[in-house]
């Protein structure tokens, strides 16, 4: 017999309060404050996530990116920015050691997210790392935003393992990278808790551009479907 799954929810990256606007009207879960000119992983002004907090108003989850993890002080990172208020904080955790996991976890309790790129290696035993320093969830995402999607670089086996392994370890899972609306049923079958988009929901695809409400909405449409998984 099967059951019905939980709805996959919907991330969706913003620059500024402006498109924190367009995507909170179209229905999104969660609003992510990054810096689209800056990488998979680019992080904003604190005062511009303060602005997009205070937009939201409780209205929607938050998240703000920190750093890509190429500075030496992750902790750092985190701390000043989980002072602008967001809900979440995601930082790429790369080959951190195990303390500065825990450094950068104890900075902002129970609200970091790990990323990971899907270019890159990592093992498979990284989200009861995350767990164990005290993270609160764990993503996969694309370094590179030249049009090559996570499906393109990691199967679906893997992927769904690592959303299993952050299941078993009680950490949010998501999943994002280049993705498009094509992408989801694929994705969303995989039972992320949440899937990550910004150029696919921008005009013309291009993350530089500003957001597509029309497509926002429809991400959401697809994402409330009805799934179901076999039960035992």
């Amino acid at each position: 017999m099967s059951q019905v799954c939980a709805p996959v929810r919907l991330l969706v990256s913003v620059r500024d309060a402006a498109e924190a606007r367009v995507a909170l009207r179209a229905g999104a879960d969660l609003i992510d404050a990054k810096d689209p000119e800056r990488g998979a992983l680019g992080a904003l002004p604190p005062e511009t996530v303060r602005g997009i907090v205070a937009t939201i108003d409780g209205r929607a989850i938050t998240s703000a990116v920190a750093g890509d993890g190429t500075g030496a002080d992750l902790a750092g990172a985190v701390r000043a920015m989980s002072e602008a208020g967001p809900g979440w904080i995601k930082i790429a955790v790369d080959d951190a050691s195990d303390a500065a996991l825990a450094d950068a976890a104890a900075a902002a309790p129970g609200r970091l997210i790990g990323v990971v790129f899907a270019e890159d290696s990592f093992s498979n035993d990284l989200p009861a790392r995350l767990a164990a320093a005290g993270f609160s969830g764990a993503m996969i995402d694309t370094r590179g935003k030249r049009g090559t999607g996570l499906r393109d670089c990691l199967p679906a086996a893997t992927l769904a393992a690592f959303v299993a392994s952050c299941r078993a370890h009680d950490l949010m899972s998501g999943l994002a990278g280049s993705l498009r609306l094509a992408d989801i049923p694929a994705l969303a079958a995989l039972g992320p808790d949440y899937l990550g988009f910004r150029g696919g929901l921008c005009r013309g695809g291009d993350r530089r551009q500003g957001l597509d409400e029309a497509r926002i909405s429809e991400a959401v449409a697809a994402l409330r479907m009805p799934r179901r998984a076999d039960a035992a």
